[in-house]
């Protein structure tokens, strides 16, 4: 591999960055694609940033020997993207995943997220939830460049299937001597009318010593949002009591909600970087970066159980009857045809309202440790090695958790009127519940909630901690050979990886009774904020917000009487090995290169935990082993300088999570799930291939069109379904109605499609097509993927793959010159497979289509000091999941405008 020997020349300060993919040109870069593009030097004037950034990205796209994309420092940050998944999700083929409206996961080419594996400077990082990334949690500020390596190649770790996300890191060495950029800002919310603010600042220098050159880097960022959202949830079920014709086809609403969150989320990092150069051959560098994602959350949720009183149904089975509008029926209705009732509109009586008042904590953080070194030696010998530890700390606990139930006479209890029929909007109506001759009638309508009475039914908090430990050395070796007719690269490699994860989880617990003996209010009044409601979505019902502070004082009222005892059946301690090689060729000939090789890793896994047989908690610990051999070849043929054509052929398996190689279950009361290992899972194999056709326009630009393919064996399926057991049932919860969801093999399965590329500038042409030249400012960035992709579920009926869309599509205009510009971009990605389901439940789940735009503005005041404005989630599109079809919403939230306005500097 050829790379660079010189740094970029800087001819104006302020947006210089773009410039930082050419960072190929340093020895501890060498895993870096080249940017030679031929020899001719980029040289960047800041003038044209989003142009030159794209134009270094393609420079080092070219020289590589394998198929990449590549966001340069300036266009992370071009756009309103705080952190790498939102940077990323301009690139072709790159699709993002949202939480709360916040980019969380990367989809390449529209491939389920777990295929792609996330590096910091070629190390594997593991996120804290495990190998299903969330690149929300580490800011973009801590980018020179990211790069998207959509061909997967010996010197990468076979769990990588669609490809792998590396963030290369700022050193000092990216730039010439004393350096400072830092940016600060500020914006509005505008559902809840909130505000967000967001920093950075970058300081590194260099140092020419008695032995050799040192830089030193220190970077830190902070971003801050205030946030609400609209919610409303529904969950679906088959109804036995429900035998009138037609029923097989007929699912029913066992329960409709609104969570309501108030929301403060939080990410930031700090960094620290030192290297040596002694001499030209070698190069030592320490690393250390942190980061972490805090939200703190408190969630008003209000449950209404429609098919509380569902055994009370006797609908006959024959004959069909005749429907009628009744509106005093002996039981409550739930699922009764004939009285009127439809699965999306009607009429239940006397049903159960749960509350659920919960203040969640919740921090993720990640903090990686890199020592490394590069070195040259005579003969055209190369060494690269890497050692690394990582702690990555998932905390998911809970501050505190009040449940209020309805009491069970039924007239104290609400009559519910729902209508369910438009996916976009669930309505809910109360009324008061009348009784008379064995019959039940809706009463007087109700708006205010509270005149519902729902004493207090118990009280939790909880600390639910995961810690992964991760170690890992890594070494490259090379010998650059004249073998093959070409010259020759010969590489090989050795790495060894740790992993353990330890899941400690405890809970405080107390009843109604147990907190009136200490003073805890058990009715909702006295613990509420008399406050308007903060969101948009209509209600059908007026609430009041329970107080953050009330609860927080409640807990430790709780803390008095009550100990935080082990959740015995949620813990475990997973631990997983892989010992691998490689052997890799890289031939370049005057017609292209021929890159080919192998990997082999031999994986050990040990999973620990206790279940409870006969009444009893009794330790399993579970171990297997496993090697697989990856092999990969990759050619690269230029039919002139301007053209290139891509061939590959490339392996991978992408091995089950390592919570779900658990040997036991695991619940969560807050959000009422349950989650089960499945050690005997099996990694989904993938073989496939790729061939490209790129086009480098002259003076700039760039089109591109590709087909892939991919063949999966032992495809892996998230199974959810209603848990129906009472084995995990307490004194005061009852868990039997918890959404389960586990991890199973399925069958074969594959996936093909087409990705097309465009990037183009009007400035070439404006002469020759009589334009003025101030129109040489717009360009265009457009990229679209297609996919089609089917596998065998494990009941052996046929489905498109989990985490797959059909088509993922981002198009961006942009303008700049004179020192100003602006971008505006859209992406739509297809609906998506998120987890196989029971027909019991409904059957699969489905995330609906995603429509996002964004739109961001510069102005360079001068060469040091800039101003700019963001505008993101401009659609206000809600994030829609449904079950079936897309008539049957699950989850629909929506979160609203966000508008941030600031000033970047460079010296």
């Amino acid at each position: 591999m050829t790379f660079l020997s010189r740094r970029p020349r800087f001819a104006a300060p302020l947006l210089s960055t773009s410039a930082l993919i050419l960072l190929a040109a340093s020895p501890a870069r060498a895993a870096e694609p080249a940017a030679d593009a031929g020899g001719e030097e980029i040289v960047v004037t800041g003038s044209r940033p989003i142009a030159e950034a794209e134009a270094a990205g393609l420079a080092a796209q070219k020289a590589s020997d394998s198929l990449v994309s590549i966001a340069a420092a300036d266009g992370v940050g071009r756009l309103p993207d705080q952190n790498i998944a939102q940077a990323a999700g301009r690139l072709p083929g790159v699709a993002v995943q949202r939480d709360q409206g916040q980019a969380r996961y990367i989809s390449l080419r529209g491939a389920p997220i777990n295929w792609t594996t996330l590096s910091i400077d070629g190390i594997n990082i593991v996120s804290p939830e495990g190998r299903d990334t969330r690149y929300d949690s580490i800011p973009s500020a801590i980018a020179s460049q990211i790069i998207v390596r959509k061909a997967v190649t010996p010197d990468m770790t076979g769990e990588t299937v669609a490809g792998n996300i590396d963030i290369k890191t700022r050193s000092a060495f990216d730039y010439d001597g004393f350096h400072v950029a830092g940016k600060l800002g500020g914006g509005y919310v505008e559902l809840g009318k909130r505000q967000e603010y967001e920093g950075q600042l970058v300081l590194s220098d260099r140092f020419n010593t008695g032995i050799g050159e040192i830089g030193v880097l220190a970077s830190g960022s902070y971003y801050r949002r205030d946030m609400v959202t609209d919610n409303f949830e529904t969950d679906w079920e088959q109804v036995s009591q429900d035998r009138q014709p037609g029923n097989a086809d007929r699912i029913w609403a066992r329960e409709t909600e609104n969570k309501l969150y108030r929301l403060t989320r939080k990410s930031y990092s700090y960094s620290g970087r030192v290297d040596w150069k002694p001499d030209g051959d070698n190069r030592l560098f320490a690393e250390s970066i942190f980061t972490a994602f805090t939200d703190d959350e408190a969630r008003d949720n209000y449950i209404f159980d429609l098919d509380d009183r569902q055994s009370d149904a006797n609908v006959p089975a024959s004959p069909a009857c005749t429907v009628s509008n009744i509106t005093n029926p002996t039981n409550s209705g739930y699922a009764d045809v004939c009285i009127g009732n439809t699965p999306t509109k009607g009429t239940v009586y006397g049903i159960d309202i749960n509350q659920r008042a919960t203040l969640r904590a919740y921090r993720q953080t990640i903090f990686t440790n890199t020592l490394g070194g590069d070195h040259s030696f005579g003969d055209g010998w190369k060494l690269a090695w890497r050692a690394n530890y990582t702690r990555s700390k998932d905390d998911r606990s809970v501050v505190g958790e009040a449940r209020y139930d309805s009491p069970s006479t039924r007239t104290l209890r609400p009559t519910v009127t729902y209508d369910l029929s438009d996916p976009q909007y669930g309505r809910v109506q109360l009324f008061r519940t009348l009784s008379s001759g064995g019959r039940y009638s809706a009463g007087a309508a109700v708006t205010n909630i509270d005149d519902f009475s729902r004493p207090l039914s118990s009280l939790t908090s909880s600390k639910l901690i995961d810690i992964t430990k991760a170690y890992t050395g890594k070494f490259d070796l090379s010998r650059e050979t004249h073998l093959f007719g070409g010259d020759t690269t010969i590489t090989v490699g050795g790495r060894f990886d740790q992993r353990t994860k330890v899941a400690d989880e405890r809970q405080l617990s107390i009843t109604g009774a147990q907190a009136a003996s200490v003073g805890i209010p058990t009715t909702f009044l006295p613990v509420s904020l008399d406050t308007p409601f903060k969101g948009k979505i209509p209600l059908g019902y007026t609430f009041r917000y329970f107080d953050k502070a009330a609860m927080r004082r409640n807990v430790e009222l709780a803390d008095t009487i009550a100990d935080y005892l082990p959740l015995t059946a949620n813990n475990y301690d997973v631990r997983e090995q892989v010992f691998a090689g490689y052997v890799m060729s890289t031939t370049r000939f005057d017609w292209g290169s021929i890159l080919g090789g192998a990997r082999i890793e031999h994986i050990r896994n040990i999973g620990k935990a206790t279940v409870v047989i006969n009444g009893a908690n009794t330790p399993i610990e579970v171990k297997n082993d496993l090697t697989l051999v990856y092999p990969s070849l990759h050619f690269n043929y230029n039919v002139d300088d301007t053209k290139k054509l891509r061939l590959s052929f490339n392996t991978g398996a992408s091995r089950p999570d390592y919570d779900q190689l658990r040997p036991n279950f695991t619940y969560n009361d807050s959000d009422m799930t349950i989650s089960g290992g499945n050690p005997e899972a099996k990694p989904e194999r993938a073989y496939g291939g790729d061939a490209y056709f790129e086009w480098y326009v002259r003076p700039q630009g760039f089109v591109s069109v590709g087909v892939f393919y991919k063949r999966v064996e032992d495809v892996l399926f998230d199974d959810t379904r209603t848990f129906g057991l009472n084995v995990l049932n307490s004194s005061t919860v009852d868990r039997s109605q918890y959404i389960l969801s586990t991890i199973t093999n399925g069958g074969k399965g594959y996936l093909y499609g087409a990705e097309f590329v465009v990037q183009q500038q009007l400035e070439p042409y404006t002469e020759a097509l009589g334009l003025p030249s101030w129109m040489g400012g717009f360009g265009i960035s457009a990229n679209l993927t297609l996919n089609k992709s089917s596998a065998t579920k494990p009941d052996g009926t046929k489905t498109r793959l989990p985490g797959t869309s059909n088509s993922v599509y981002n198009i961006g205009g942009y303008y700049e010159k004179y020192g100003f510009s602006m971008r505006l971009n859209y992406q739509r990605r297809s609906a998506w497979l998120d987890a196989i389901g029971a027909a019991a439940d409904g059957g699969d789940q489905y995330w609906a289509a995603d429509d996002e735009m964004d739109f961001s503005m510069r102005y360079a005041v001068t060469p040091h000091f800039e101003v700019y404005f963001d505008a993101s989630n401009l659609l206000n599109q809600p994030g829609r999941r449904y079950v079936r079809s897309s008539d049957y919403t699950i989850e629909w939230e929506r979160f609203g405008r966000r508008y941030t306005g600031g000033v970047r500097v460079t010296f």
